[in-house]
């Protein structure tokens, strides 16, 4: 397999740079002390269509000829590749058609219409939407533009390496977010050919991770399930072309927790005021639990790799976010079913300086007395050790206590 030349990465940083805005740069304190070397975030969460994607897209279909072109693009994806598409499509004045998991999040696929896409709902995993579309791209004579594997959309991508290694001279390690690994192999190219010392990264969540089984391998190796909130990182087999470059000039590739994705997501609301979604948040998630075994060398780049979450998923994730950083507890406390029990715990609860956030009662609970009744409590914490000194308050006050995990 011929690999990507660096003419061919710079042909399309020309192609893109009319229709594609570079993104910011952005120090992160909070990250620098965890990791212990400066750390910078590569903004692609506020590219346009909210992800890295239209680089990869705009670059595959300008290179069409007037023939290709007039048949038409067609698309499958869950949501960023969609608009990307969708995006790239219309700019060029082309027709295009994706289609979507029935279960896509409802933001984007109404975004994906607003760009200017005919969009057909089937099946519930991209994996569905991806047969389908092959199916109508040999139907309907269209072209089909696939996510990651194509030196087109390698060279595309390869553009945000371009950018870091211009805005960060001096960057010694790229942390990328890694699904199909079209992004991370154009970064680890860019670098192989400008700064070859610079290590590249791919991150992956633990319960989507196919490319550490496939590089062990030496071939692309599909998985035979997955389960993860990071949806634009979830692909169960790596692309053959960006699994060829990211062996050849790739660093490593880890992973990383459901619990670490959403810590890191709240952490980028928090501390730099960024929206990025869970797949977005991967490199973030690495620095916050693996730096150690990492050994990075700095300046260090994580990329933001997209920004398009659903409100309502956004929502869960951040719960998730505060309770595994010991800022949210959730409790089942019994109390005798009687005036004053109540007001009691939560005098305790106040007393230790926690917030209370809802309070439900239950008296239909399991192995509860004829005088007892439960109470579930949710609270806000200032952190893991507040959190133990509540949870300690209220044994201490002869309450029986769990941890509602539900």
């Amino acid at each position: 397999m011929n690999l990507l030349t660096l003419d061919q990465i710079n042909a399309a940083a020309d192609r893109l740079k009319p229709v594609i805005r570079p993104t910011p740069i952005i120090a992160s304190r909070l990250l620098s002390d965890c990791v212990g070397q400066q750390v910078w975030l590569k903004c692609e969460n506020l590219q346009r269509t909210g992800s890295f994607k239209p680089r990869g897209a705009y670059n595959r279909i300008a290179n069409l000829n007037a023939e290709d072109r007039a048949r038409g693009v067609v698309a499958a994806s869950a949501g960023n590749h969609a608009q990307g598409v969708a995006w790239a499509a219309t700019e060029l004045g082309i027709s295009s058609t994706v289609f979507m998991p029935v279960t896509v999040a409802l933001p984007k696929l109404a975004a994906t219409k607003a760009y200017g896409a005919h969009v057909h709902l089937i099946g519930d995993t991209v994996d569905d939407a991806l047969v389908a579309a092959r199916d109508y791209a040999e139907q309907h004579d269209a072209v089909l533009i696939h996510p990651f594997d194509h030196p087109d959309i390698v060279a595309g991508q390869a553009t945000v390496g371009l950018e870091i290694l211009e805005q960060v001279p001096d960057v010694a390690t790229i942390v990328v977010p890694t699904g199909g690994g079209g992004l991370v192999a154009g970064i680890a190219t860019a670098a192989h050919f400008l700064e070859p010392k610079v290590r590249v990264i791919g991150v992956q969540a633990a319960n989507a991770a196919a490319w550490p089984a496939s590089l062990a391998t030496g071939h692309p190796v599909r998985l035979g399930s997955m389960s993860t909130m990071a949806d634009g990182i979830a692909v169960a087999l790596p692309g053959t072309i960006p699994f060829a470059h990211v062996r050849a000039f790739g660093d490593s590739i880890r992973t990383v927790s459901e619990e670490a994705l959403s810590r890191a997501l709240l952490l980028c609301m928090e501390r730099a005021k960024l929206i990025v979604e869970p797949a977005g948040a991967a490199a973030v998630a690495a620095l916050m639990t693996s730096a150690p075994e990492l050994e990075l060398d700095g300046p260090v780049c994580a990329v933001l790799s997209g920004g398009n979450i659903d409100p309502l998923v956004l929502t869960h994730v951040v719960t998730h976010g505060l309770r595994a950083a010991g800022r949210y507890l959730a409790v089942k406390v019994t109390i005798p079913d009687r005036p004053g029990g109540l007001s009691r715990l939560l005098a305790v609860v106040g007393a230790s300086g926690a917030s209370v956030l809802d309070v439900v009662h239950f008296r239909t609970a399991r192995k509860l007395a004829l005088d007892e009744v439960e109470v579930r409590l949710t609270l806000e914490t200032r952190g893991p050790t507040h959190r133990e000194e509540v949870l300690t308050a209220l044994i201490g006050a002869g309450f029986v206590v769990s941890i509602d995990d539900g």
